[in-house]
């Protein structure tokens, strides 16, 4: 089910926290906004999804065993949406799923963090998944930028190629009443 915790002003990243058991949930979102994120929460991977349409997360952690649909379920449909695809996703595993992290990087995760696990290290790991997304958003806009600035230069030639040869035209045209005269 849906809950937020608010932390640091309304510029700090959100992370969705999916995650089945509540007790376990509430833990988690009490020490990430501790860390200074704002925090939803999910109790399933339908109920994640929803969450992302109904508003912006920056981060998606999520338990890799979940009933009914996985975590890994949760990282391929994210995965498949056109709106959420490039969304960090970083699962928690049980030390004892030996197969987990190959699952969970197959599936198109970008991180497994193996239980249990110290808080600093969770937080630091989100902190390295929201920089590296921010690092790639602003690579795309760059590239945006340079391409749109190459068209506007590809037109521009154009069109000083079309006015240099409507002036070649004319020079000629002007040499033949010259040579006429």
């Amino acid at each position: 089910m849906t809950s937020s915790a608010e932390s640091d002003g309304p510029r700090a990243p959100r992370v969705l926290v999916v995650e089945p058991n509540r007790n376990y949930a509430g833990v988690l979102v009490r020490r990430i906004a501790d860390g200074g994120y704002r925090v939803a929460t999910a109790d399933s991977a339908g109920s994640a999804l929803v969450e992302l349409h109904r508003l912006p997360v920056d981060l998606v952690l999520a338990e890799l065993r979940m009933p009914r649909q996985s975590g890994v379920d949760l990282v391929r449909m994210i995965r498949e949406d056109a709106v959420h695809n490039e969304l960090p996703v970083v699962l928690i595993a049980g030390r004892s799923d030996r197969t987990a992290s190959i699952q969970a990087f197959n599936a198109g995760a970008d991180g497994v963090v193996v239980k249990p696990f110290h808080f600093e290290v969770l937080l630091a790991r989100i902190a390295r998944e929201l920089g590296r997304a921010r690092a790639v958003r602003q690579l795309r806009e760059d590239n945006d930028a340079l391409d749109a600035r190459v068209v506007g230069r590809a037109i521009e030639l154009g069109e000083m190629r079309e006015r240099w040869l409507a002036s070649e035209a004319e020079r000629r045209r002007l040499e033949e009443l010259v040579k006429g005269d």
